[in-house]
């Protein structure tokens, strides 16, 4: 059986600029893909290992990657590394590993929130389910990722439903603001800027009109996108032409663009500042890799936040949702057995068809033989004939119940392999 690996690292093994680096965002279609289906051939991609499935999470707090294989995870690292550009050996300090039974339980912590920088936070669900639609459109989600992925929505569905981890509204974007208000305690003297019009600048703008911000700015490369979320949330929309004019009247910045590369340098924010006459500005950056230069948190006025700095205010938001964590790793627990049990199981597939079969053959038979013996005395039909196969294959199946019955036990008891051995022995399906 295919070993699940799972390699990856996070907010609690790396630092932002380390994860900038191995950041793993732009690889959005099959040509990218940095890996290569076995099912597709090597002869002609040059540079890709050749793997059985594999899934791709590039968010702005963790870089994993889940593959089906069946050599060393070193091969992984190093197409990773080689993908990027990168070091081998300062992956190799910061990032962690994971196999089967323990890489399910990982994800399925992840897809309940329970990893997350902010606990119970509803942005990695959809994350994963877009992560989980790039694996399908590659072509690399096969049975274990098809049946790993969907297990794991089961489960954080579980988790929101069954405990109040997720009770109260707090996200990245959450903590942007609140670490804003902080900085402003009156909200309505005060101006705003969004620089992206994502999923989690459209959560900032909800979270910044409730506090009654006295005026909200969107500022997207696309206008249209700015515009739908004006229409959604208010404001007005901008795109990146008026960048500047829009900084120099605003107060609050929280930047989350796509982009790959800063979009405010240090240069560029000088002139704003000096038009703005030094009054101070706050940048709060929760993209990755980061919008903003940290050389402009060197100027006089700027203060510029980023991911890392939020990790204070969220825990402070994460009281209420602590003591509901166990219950909810309790429910994870629950569902990585069920997934070992399922997977264990697919071993038995071959051993239970060659059960059916045989029954069926002998079913056949012996329906075949009373048939002929019938026929002397005169007495054959073709609903005699249907009758005969119906009670023959009942009686065929009925016999076999135990020792399926008996071969399924036996993974919840880890003996699977040695009485799958046993049932073919007895049942001499390898003669």
């Amino acid at each position: 059986m295919s070993t699940i690996h799972l390699i990856g690292l996070n907010h609690r093994t790396a630092q932002v600029e380390v994860r900038e680096k191995f950041a793993l965002v732009e690889f959005t279609s099959p040509e990218k893909w940095p890996f290569l289906c076995h099912k597709q051939g090597i002869s002609s991609v040059e540079n890709k290992l050749a793997v059985k499935e594999s899934l791709i999470l590039s968010t702005c707090n963790r870089v994993e990657m889940i593959v089906v294989y069946d050599g060393d995870y070193e091969d992984l690292l190093k197409v990773w590394c080689e993908t990027k550009g990168a070091d081998i050996n300062e992956l190799r300090a910061c990032m962690y590993h994971y196999e089967d039974m323990e890489a399910v339980r990982h994800l399925f912590r992840v897809a309940s929130s329970l990893d997350s920088l902010v606990l119970g936070e509803p942005q990695i669900l959809g994350q994963l389910k877009a992560a989980y639609r790039l694996s399908v459109n590659a072509g690399h989600a096969g049975l274990l990722i098809n049946r790993l992925l969907h297990k794991a929505f089961s489960v954080a569905k579980r988790v929101r439903s069954e405990t109040a981890v997720a009770s109260s509204a707090v996200s990245i974007s959450y903590a942007a603001v609140e670490l804003a208000k902080r900085i402003f305690d009156d909200m309505s003297e005060h101006k705003a800027l969004l620089l992206g019009a994502g999923e989690m600048a459209e959560l900032a703008a909800m979270h910044l009109m409730h506090c009654g911000i006295k005026e909200l700015k969107i500022v997207n490369r696309t206008l249209s996108r700015a515009e739908e979320l004006v229409q959604k949330i208010g404001g007005e929309a901008y795109t990146f032409d008026a960048l500047e004019s829009c900084l120099v009247d605003t107060d609050i910045v929280i930047s989350s663009t796509g982009s790959m590369e800063p979009i405010i340098h240090a240069e560029f924010m000088q002139d704003v500042m000096q038009k703005r006459k030094k009054r101070p500005m706050f940048l709060i950056d929760i993209a990755m890799p980061r919008d903003i230069d940290p050389a402009v948190n060197h100027l006089d006025n700027v203060y510029v936040y980023d991911i890392d700095d939020l990790k204070e205010v969220v825990e402070e938001n994460l009281a209420n949702r602590k003591t509901e964590a166990s219950k909810a790793s309790q429910i994870v627990d629950e569902e990585v057995k069920a997934f070992e049990f399922w997977r264990g199981s697919l071993s038995l597939m071959p051993t239970i068809m060659d059960i059916e079969n045989k029954g069926s053959k002998i079913a056949s038979e012996e329906v075949a033989k009373t048939l002929r013996n019938l026929e002397h005395l005169g007495i054959h039909s073709a609903e005699l004939q249907e009758a005969l196969e119906k009670m023959a294959h009942s009686i065929v199946r009925k016999c076999h119940h135990a020792p399926l019955d008996y071969l399924h036990n036996s993974y919840k008891h880890n003996s699977g392999e040695q009485n799958t051995a046993l049932i073919r022995q007895v049942l001499k399906l390898d003669e």
